[in-house]
């Protein structure tokens, strides 16, 4: 291989880790505080502090055109003037010369237009930081401080409470643990704990996650607590009354956490009597979207505890998705009498205080037997999704938790630090003072080393660990190992009279498999420690494994480069490598 081949192939690696490593930058260097705390938060916050900007904005220009009714746009909002001419574009309207803050906000047919595009753009902000922090390197629990949880699954009782369903056994384990890690990701989520990892462990086990400060007790209620469902009646008179208050109050009716902030101010809302709750559909990703809000009873009407079953089938005449679900005997008593006496009213399901569905009560519905129509069919088996978590409750109890206070990860985040650089200092001043000129080559190696190593821990959106840290160290240390057995052949060459051009490729062919093979043996165990290994030994394994990687191309590559640039390009004679090998 010649030295332009090698140039080539060492400034592609440094191009491809930068662009592995550009996520990490710009989340931890380049994202504002307060946009990674929104980043980090539930998809609810993001939407309700999205709305709530958006809101303020649009007052803030209102305000601006009674002080000064030609104001102009300024650079900055240069994103509405653009808006605006779309919107005239379309009307097959003239764009007004000159575009001025006033004419801007007339291509809008309303308010909440308006409010829709400045919310999107505060939603793209977040979004992009959340993908940019989902593409980098993440530090784990010992680093950022947090907790994390296992918690076991009773799958027994599950089986034992739906013996006579006809289910077999071990599809009813798969929906139980499938249903238990997606309510518990949607409570999680719903709480704002911040970046949460959610995985099934095992057959049974659910391996929980959770950066940053999260309090044991409130955690565990989240994790213990039943689902809950229940179905109750829409008030309607209250709702029309609460819309039409709610638009033209958009910025002052909900607080930051999606609360009523005056329930008294709002004509119709009892609060004694009824509470406003936002309706849902699922959108394209899973996530819940709300598409209004409505004004419902707080006298439950049938709890989800006596749904038995949900399926999704066909209505009969139309093929249209229908959801049917059965009720036990008690709730099917407790239902048909309910439906029986408000025919024509509206029926909502809330499961954890969201409404899911709002249904017309065509009749009394008696038998047990229910079905609901109107649907798509992803909307259908998203609706299912909901009832199920009400027949199919599964015990959870945590069996281990382990909370690490944030101010012990900055400790260590620090110690880690100042591990890596006083061990890479040290041995940059060694490799300085006993190899001369040639220690250089070992210590651009050993910086660049560490540089593909956290672009690879980027690429995989891999998590830093203590153990993490310590496969890095020990890479140090077999790095400059292989730099020592180059140095040390080379100058052997030299000391046979050999000229530098010969010394050095000499040197590096006697090397290479000496290099290879210590490289090779310790990636095999590596290798088979991530495979076979847990938790901090995955970490420790997965982090020496790159690093393997890493030192032999920067040692047989990198390092090969620069003796080669100064031989051919610079004309060197010499070889500066020991205090007396000329």
């Amino acid at each position: 291989m010649n030295k332009r081949t090698r140039l080539l192939i060492v400034l592609a690696v440094l191009a491809i880790c930068f662009a592995f490593l550009w996520p990490s930058i710009s989340w931890y260097a380049r994202t504002p505080k307060e946009v990674q705390a929104l980043a980090l938060g539930s998809m609810e916050n993001l939407k309700d502090y999205s709305n709530v900007k958006a809101s303020q904005d649009v007052d803030a220009f209102m305000d601006l055109l009674r002080a000064n009714p030609n104001a102009e746009v300024s650079k900055e909002q240069k994103w509405l003037s653009d808006a605006a001419k779309k919107n005239y574009k379309a009307k097959n309207e003239a764009v007004p010369s000159p575009l001025n803050l006033m004419a801007c906000i007339k291509s809008f047919d309303s308010r909440s237009e308006l409010v829709t595009l400045i919310e999107g753009r505060y939603r793209d902000r977040i979004l992009k930081a959340k993908h940019q922090y989902q593409n980098s390197v993440k530090l784990g629990l010992d680093l950022s401080g947090g907790m994390n949880v296992i918690v076991k699954a009773d799958l027994d009782s599950v089986v034992a409470s739906q013996a006579d369903s006809g289910v077999d056994a071990d599809t009813l384990k798969k929906e139980a643990m499938a249903q238990a890690v997606e309510t518990l990701s949607s409570r999680i989520d719903r709480f704002g704990l911040s970046s949460p990892t959610i995985r099934q462990q095992g057959d049974d086990r659910i391996y929980i996650e959770l950066p940053g400060s999260a309090e044991a007790a409130q955690v565990n209620s989240i994790i213990q607590g039943s689902a809950i469902l229940n179905f109750r009646l829409v008030d309607n008179d209250a709702t029309t009354a609460f819309q039409t208050y709610y638009y033209t109050h958009l910025d002052s009716t909900f607080d930051s956490q999606g609360r009523v902030i005056d329930p008294n101010a709002i004509p119709g809302l009892k609060p004694e009597e009824n509470e406003v709750l936002g309706y849902y559909t699922t959108d394209a990703y899973g996530l819940d979207q709300r598409e209004s809000y409505l004004v419902v009873k707080k006298e439950i009407a049938l709890d989800g505890k006596h749904i038995k079953s949900a399926t999704v089938g066909q209505e009969d005449i139309t093929g249209k998705p229908q959801v049917n679900f059965t009720l036990d005997a008690e709730g099917a008593e407790i239902f048909g009498t309910f439906t029986g006496d408000h025919v024509g009213e509206y029926l909502a399901i809330v499961s954890d205080n969201k409404i899911k569905s709002n249904a017309r009560i065509q009749s009394a519905i008696t038998g047990g037997s229910v079905a609901i129509t109107g649907f798509s069919a992803q909307e259908a088996q998203n609706l299912r999704k909901v009832l199920q978590t009400a027949w199919l409750d599964v015990p959870l109890s945590v069996e281990s938790q382990q909370v690490i206070g944030a101010s012990l990860g900055e400790q260590a985040i620090r110690q880690g630090f100042f591990a890596i650089v006083i061990g890479l200092a040290a041995i940059m001043i060694f490799m300085l003072i006993w190899y001369k000129g040639a220690g250089v080559n070992a210590c651009v190696a050993q910086i660049l080393n560490l540089y593909i190593m956290f672009s690879i821990l980027s690429a995989f959106n891999l998590t830093i660990t203590l153990p993490t840290i310590a496969g890095m160290i020990l890479t140090i240390g077999m790095a400059v190992d292989a730099n020592v057995i180059i140095f040390e052949r080379i100058k052997e060459e030299r000391l046979l009279g050999k000229d530098r051009a010969a010394s050095i490729a000499s040197g590096f062919d006697n090397a290479f498999w000496a290099i290879m093979d210590s490289n090779i043996t310790t990636f095999i165990a590596a290798i088979f420690m991530s495979q076979l290994g847990t938790g901090s030994i995955q970490g420790f394994a997965v982090s020496l494994a790159i690093g393997v990687c890493s030192t032999v191309f920067t040692a047989l590559v990198v390092s090969r480069l620069m003796f080669d640039f100064n031989t051919e390009t610079v004309h060197k004679q010499n070889i500066s490598i020991g205090w007396r090998i000329k």
